[in-house]
């Protein structure tokens, strides 16, 4: 009988991890990041022949600087070097890209979007950011800016300089990880 009670105990914490793990996709996003692998991304700036060098089918970049690891995508502080990843996709006009993020000790990593630069950082430094746990980004542009909003609160907002470009990921100093990386454009 004791057994019993532990393994459905067992079972009944196993359910309630998993539910809180679960992801849905929101209607009108469509996934940017796989979980899987970098389709869809490139190196920012490295060329190949004058095109720029894709990701498509790798689960790392710039000597696993960024690693994809069990649906996260990892920046690996011990690997240094700043260094861009950025989608192939271009976005423009009005948009939202929703991502989690679970920053490290000494994280201070950017996400750059339509000319605008936003610093991700640990240590109590960014309003509403917890160090180490999970955090949602929600990046809204509509008629000409951006608004940052953290776990449900803006941030800031920033005027974007570009009609059109790519989201980029820099990998600056400390450790940063991201998952569910969406995207949504309303125009």
């Amino acid at each position: 009988m004791r057994f019993l009670s532990c393994a459905m105990l067992l079972c009944a914490t196993t359910a309630v991890v998993a539910a809180a793990d679960d992801f849905k996709l929101e209607p009108g996003f469509k996934l940017v990041f796989s979980g899987k692998n970098l389709d869809g991304w490139q190196n920012k700036g490295a060329k190949k022949d004058g095109k720029p060098v894709l990701l498509e089918g790798k689960t790392e970049a710039f000597d696993k600087r960024y690693v994809v690891k069990d649906g996260e995508l990892v920046i690996d502080p011990a690997v240094k070097g700043d260094k861009y990843i950025e989608t192939v996709q271009q976005f423009g006009g009005d948009f939202t890209i929703r991502y989690d993020f679970k920053p490290g000790e000494g994280c201070n990593n950017d996400t750059l979007l339509l000319g605008t630069k936003f610093d991700i950082l640990a240590g109590g430094k960014l309003k509403g950011v917890k160090d180490n746990e999970w955090n949602k980004m929600e990046i809204v542009v509509k008629s000409g800016s951006a608004d940052f909003i953290i776990n449900g609160e803006k941030i800031a907002t920033k005027k974007t300089t570009a009609e059109k470009g790519p989201l980029v990921l820099r990998a600056e100093f400390g450790q940063i990880t991201y998952k569910n990386i969406r995207a949504s454009e309303t125009k």
